[in-house]
């Protein structure tokens, strides 16, 4: 996608850099970041630095495409094997992270530069499967709709083009008029700060709305269709995403408004069985109880806005039963939320 006139893609690798969009900076400010190590790469995984799915694992790739870089010949296996662990580790719930962990680490038992290889194809792989879930995402959208969006499936949370809102890319494009409702996304709002820094970008009719007033919306016939992302689709439909989704898949079907989940099928995991045997990460309630945010003069700081000697809990996804979901839109169609359907995928 473009970015002041020029193309970026969320993160790539050059020579045994990674870089990769500072997320944690945006929408105040605009800034590429060079990690040199695995090590560091890890750590902006970690801290969200980057995140969402497909950049996840694109950035894991990377990663363990430099450790094959920087492993020592005395100790080279045992080296690439602990940061194998060590990648895996930073955020549990993502499923493209561990497939793209695992296609560059059996590809760099072979040879280094087959890792560097593989992980460049693993990215690729991602913003073309990101365009093909536009073309096949569009086609569900109609002149005038209004679309509820929750969290950030956008190009930011992918190499480019995104999952959820790369249908509404390819229908503002192909010239239709759609307006976008923006969850803000609490606790870190990535919906208000990210998801809409992107449709402004693109010049696209846009409205932040708070996370609760989803149901009020849709009981006024407000919004046509929501489409979100996936962080893990279990073998019979189940779908991890940003915690409240689950509520708001609730309160769609309630008023019949059509649900899509938008993911590509290396974010499938078959050997998860159904959404209960999907880890949830929990992280920092920080997140919970502070805010950052730019002050008068520009700078960006963080304040506590809750109760001073309350603690907070902060799980970072929850879980859609695949009864809740219309349909899933992947590079290879749309297709329904059941195990049969979702096995035929990978035959």
């Amino acid at each position: 996608m473009q970015v002041n006139g020029k193309d970026y893609r969320t993160v790539w690798m050059h020579q045994r850099s990674v870089f990769m969009i500072e997320q944690n900076l945006l929408p105040f400010e605009f800034k590429i970041f060079e990690s040199k190590n695995y090590q560091q790469t890890c750590n902006a995984i970690r801290t969200m630095l980057v995140r969402g799915a497909g950049a996840i694992g694109a950035a894991a790739g990377f990663a363990m495409a430099q450790a094959f870089l920087e492993a020592p010949k005395d100790n080279f296996r045992n080296f690439v094997a602990q940061a194998r662990k060590d990648i895996e580790a930073t955020r549990p719930t993502a499923r493209n992270l561990f497939y793209a962990t695992e296609r560059v680490y059996l590809s760099g038992k072979k040879s280094t530069e087959l890792a560097l290889t593989e992980a460049q194809a693993v990215a690729d792989k991602d913003a073309a499967d990101s365009q093909a879930i536009g073309t096949f995402g569009n086609r569900l959208i109609k002149n005038g709709f209004h679309i509820q969006t929750h969290c950030n499936a956008g190009w930011l949370a992918f190499v480019d083009f995104g999952t959820a809102l790369s249908p509404i890319y390819k229908a503002h494009k192909a010239g239709k008029d759609i307006f976008v409702w923006v969850d803000e996304t609490r606790p870190r709002g990535q919906g208000a700060k990210l998801t809409a820094w992107e449709l402004q970008n693109e010049n696209i009719q846009h409205r932040i709305v708070p996370d609760n007033a989803g149901a009020w919306l849709m009981s006024q016939q407000k919004v046509d269709m929501m489409i979100v992302g996936a962080d893990r689709i279990a073998a019979n439909g189940d779908t991890a995403n940003k915690i409240g989704t689950f509520e708001k898949a609730i309160v769609a079907k309630t008023f019949d408004v059509p649900f899509y989940v938008a993911a590509p099928t290396s974010t499938f995991d078959l050997s998860t069985k159904t959404g209960n045997d999907i880890i949830i990460e929990e992280r920092n309630q920080e997140e919970v109880l502070c805010q950052s945010g730019i002050d008068n003069a520009g700078i960006l700081r963080k304040i506590r806005i809750a109760s001073p000697s309350s603690e907070a809990i902060n799980p970072a996804f929850d879980v859609t039963p695949a009864k809740y979901i219309t349909g899933i839109i992947t590079e290879k169609g749309v297709i329904k939320p059941d195990e049969e359907t979702i096995r035929k995928l990978f035959l």
